[in-house]
């Protein structure tokens, strides 16, 4: 399915010697599902670790590996691949690739097609722990920023040749999602955004707990979205099972209170809280050391509860806070309820849906409320729904400049 950052783009993929090959292969299928049109240059380098054939099956179109090819009729390979991108990907970018784009030479098809380019270029290194913290390597990515190259990772893991560090090649997933964040308009940039997503956890012995089936998937995109419209993004997790998106700091956390805490210690220093976690309004008063047995004849548990810090107003209680958006989940009367708790935790905006009928689901339609009246967005992928809902916040931004 096609997705608005990468639907229509036409990307060069640059592939250059490395086992992290392996990876353009699926990098390529995500791509190409996104609604991408791919070219694939390789370098004679990497056709020793994956075949030009795959790479053709995979993006749908011919691959290039040579300064000579003579399917280009004015045989300048090097002009005519780059004049209809709308950017260059370098996945993998070996060492020495690096050091050749750092210092404008231009020996084979791919490196001449990045010095003649009047698109923008991404490089994803993938080398030896070593080989990344070499001077000389440090020094020419260093250049390639100063020069207006996106660096995107190296990330930090097991490597091929057994070593654990800086250095690997992002994977697939992560790559895509650089990519699609870097043609995302950016109308968050210099943002810091703080939010919250998913369950809590109230434990009433080691082993058992009051919960929610809220998914994260909200909180999650929305996370994703801010941080593809520019912002810097904090998300303060409860248990889920989710990946954590591209460029996103996550902070997980358990209970009501821990997420309390975590929002607490950062909120002075957003411009922007979201508060979608589906928090537990009440936890155990003196949860159980011990797992709570049943046993034949015995009285069955009773159990006395506290009421759980609100966060949302917490937040919006500060002497100088971020813009506050909350979530209100609510199973009924979404109108009513919305509009009274809205001006009950005095936040500027809330965003109001029918939470048991959408956890879990991909797909969700909302309510904007707010002083001026209500918004209604229509159902969508809870992804679509995320770009649109950051769209409506940017625009509801008093005019300052962003916490420094």
């Amino acid at each position: 399915m096609a997705t608005a950052e990468l639907a229509g783009k036409h990307l060069v993929l640059g592939m250059t010697g490395g086992i992290a090959c392996y990876k353009i292969a699926e990098l390529t299928r995500l791509l190409t599902k996104a609604g991408a049109t791919v070219q694939v240059v390789m370098t004679e380098a990497a056709t020793q670790f994956i075949t030009p054939v795959t790479m053709q099956a995979l993006s749908g179109r011919p691959v290039f590996t040579s300064q000579w090819d003579a399917r280009v009729p004015n045989n300048m390979a090097h002009i005519d691949l780059s004049r209809e991108a709308d950017a260059i990907v370098i996945a993998p970018a070996s060492t020495d690739f690096l050091a050749k784009l750092a210092h404008g030479m231009a020996d084979d098809l791919l490196s001449t097609l990045c010095v003649a380019r009047d698109c923008p270029l991404l490089v994803v290194p993938a080398m030896n722990r070593q080989m990344w913290q070499n001077p000389a390597t440090q020094r020419n990515v260093t250049q390639l920023r100063a020069d207006g190259i996106d660096v995107l990772g190296p990330d930090s893991g097991p490597q091929a040749c057994g070593e654990v560090g800086d250095g690997r090649m992002l994977e697939a997933a992560a790559t895509f999602e650089a990519i699609a964040s870097f043609f995302s308009p950016k109308i968050l940039s210099g943002r810091r955004v703080l939010l919250t997503a998913g369950p809590t956890f109230e434990p009433l012995d080691p082993v058992r707990g009051i919960t929610n089936r809220s998914s994260g998937k909200m909180g999650f995109a929305l996370a994703r979205a801010a941080q593809q419209a520019g912002a810097e993004v904090h998300l303060v997790a409860g248990p889920v099972a989710l990946e954590t998106p591209w460029g996103v700091f996550r902070e997980d956390v358990q209970t009501a209170q821990q997420m309390h805490d975590a929002v607490m210690r950062s909120a002075a220093h957003a411009d922007i809280f979201i508060g979608v976690a589906a928090v537990a309004d009440w936890r155990v008063d003196h949860a159980s050391e011990q797992k709570i047995k049943k046993t034949a004849g015995r009285a069955l548990p009773t159990f006395t509860f506290v009421e759980n810090p609100d966060i949302l107003a917490s937040v919006a209680k500060l002497p100088h806070p971020p813009f506050t958006v909350g979530f209100a989940a609510e199973s009924g009367d979404l109108e009513v309820h919305g509009e009274e708790k809205r001006v009950r935790k005095n936040v500027p905006l809330l965003i109001g849906n029918l939470g048991p009928l959408t956890f879990g689901m991909d797909d969700n339609e909302v309510i904007l409320f707010e002083a001026a009246g209500v918004t209604r967005l229509p159902r969508a992928d809870k992804q679509t729904l995320a770009r649109a809902l950051i769209v409506e916040i940017a625009r509801r931004l008093p005019d300052t400049d962003p916490i420094r």
